[in-house]
């Protein structure tokens, strides 16, 4: 009786270790992947004309903001080689937001956004307010400030960086008259 029942249970003890051998091939589920997470740069600054009253110092004071002003961001490598371009222009209160897009750190300390890139003034749409000035640097390249700022989200964050103010002016003033 006892051999009856052992050669019964023969065909069960094949279908478990088949059903085992079967289910022990297929993959485990993997939990789904968190999105990575996403750093962007961006640079931030105000473009002025600067007013004929503050000619030859680094006051935007009574300066009034140019609409559609180019600026651009350069940065290079440690090696001092262009690593990144980028024109923007200015929205009607003269601010600019350029978002670094595709800038890469290839060296974590030398190409850091600090100290290889800077802001340059381009072009001013206005006739009467075109000529470049090195207010903060705007001519040479101002170098970038960070203030904090950031914008984060559940997978997303921008480093904000400020350059500027910057200034353009008008080629030609006319001389205060001096009082007697």
């Amino acid at each position: 009786m006892a051999s009856s029942q052992l050669i019964a249970l023969i065909p069960f003890l094949f279908l478990s270790l088949a059903i085992h051998l079967t289910t022990a091939e297929e993959p485990l589920p993997q939990p789904p992947k968190l999105a990575e997470k996403v750093t962007d740069v961006v640079v931030e600054g105000v473009v002025y004309c600067q007013s004929c009253e503050q000619h030859g110092t680094w006051a935007v004071d009574g300066s009034k903001p140019i609409e559609t002003a180019t600026i651009s961001v350069i940065c290079k490598d440690h090696r001092n080689r262009i690593s990144y371009y980028k024109a923007c222009e200015t929205d009607k209160n003269g601010y600019f937001y350029a978002e670094l897009k595709g800038f890469k750190l290839s060296h974590s300390f030398l190409d850091h956004p600090l100290h290889s890139c800077k802001v340059k003034l381009v072009s001013s749409p206005l006739k009467t307010c075109n000529f470049l000035t090195n207010v903060n640097y705007g001519l040479n390249g101002a170098p970038l400030r960070y203030e904090d700022k950031r914008i984060l989200g559940s997978n997303y964050e921008a480093v904000i960086y400020a350059a500027g103010p910057l200034a353009f002016r008008p080629a030609h003033c006319t001389p205060k008259a001096e009082e007697p």
